[in-house]
């Protein structure tokens, strides 16, 4: 089973494909499930390394309050176990926002970046009246049965790791707006027609880092990578290749 031992704790992760390497970041309450179709058009040019984080898909949970400064902090350990020096990052909403954190703050080991429906702060969310659906009900549902089939926790913990998530989600990120001006690796920012984040914190992000551009995916929620991963992974591919 490709399990790896990580500091104190063992992760589950797989590796797939072939070229520079790829680290593939899911997002919050989701596992490698939701990314695989995306990872296996990414793993047709690149070297995609897809860990799942502690309390999701088949990694056990841990003791604590989740937070993104440890979630970084076992990020950057796992590069250290697989022995990756750089990467180019592909991170979906909390994997998004991990992409950011790693380019400021570890810039060394990133060589391009494409966060997918990232927030830097906790206000960025539609209002409860926004007028379409930003993850649909069969996306939760699909959330749901995939940590109970996947999780070594059993399917009761799911309730611990969503009021972990949430106190998480209440309180951070809270990255300065001015410290994106910072991030000196190529970016491309991505998000869904109607994502869960509003489109002006997108545009914020993508304004803020310079050289950086947004792509909003047409028809698509929250959910982009598993609703288009054709079209997230085409521009992500065009974006990862292009020189400079």
């Amino acid at each position: 089973m490709p399990y790896l031992r990580v500091g104190p704790e063992t992760i589950y992760h797989e590796v797939h494909g072939t070229g520079e390497p790829l680290l593939l970041l899911h997002g919050g309450y989701c596992s490698l499930e939701n990314m695989r179709p995306l990872g296996g058009l990414l793993a047709e040019r690149y070297e995609v390394h897809a860990p799942e984080r502690a309390g999701h898909g088949r990694t056990p949970d841990r003791e604590g309050p989740y937070g993104y400064g440890r979630m970084l902090e076992e990020t950057v350990a796992y590069l250290d176990a697989v022995g990756l020096d750089s990467v180019h990052v592909v991170g979906f909403s909390d994997g998004g926002i991990l992409a950011l954190l790693l380019a400021l703050e570890h810039p060394g080991r990133v060589r391009r970046i494409v966060p997918i429906s990232a927030n830097i702060h906790t206000d960025a969310f539609v209002p409860e009246d926004y007028p379409h659906e930003t993850v649909p009900q069969a996306a939760h549902e699909r959330l749901d049965r995939e940590y109970a089939e996947l999780s070594p926790d059993g399917a009761e913990h799911g309730a611990v790791v969503l009021e972990k998530l949430l106190a998480m989600w209440t309180a951070e990120p809270d990255i300065p707006v001015a410290s994106l001006a910072g991030i000196r690796v190529p970016t491309l920012v991505m998000a869904g027609e109607h994502d869960a984040i509003r489109r002006d914190h997108s545009e914020l992000i993508a304004s803020s880092i310079p050289g950086a551009r947004l792509v909003v995916v047409p028809g698509t929620t929250h959910m982009l990578v598993s609703e288009r991963p054709d079209a997230v992974a085409a521009e992500a591919l065009g974006f990862l290749s292009a020189g400079g």
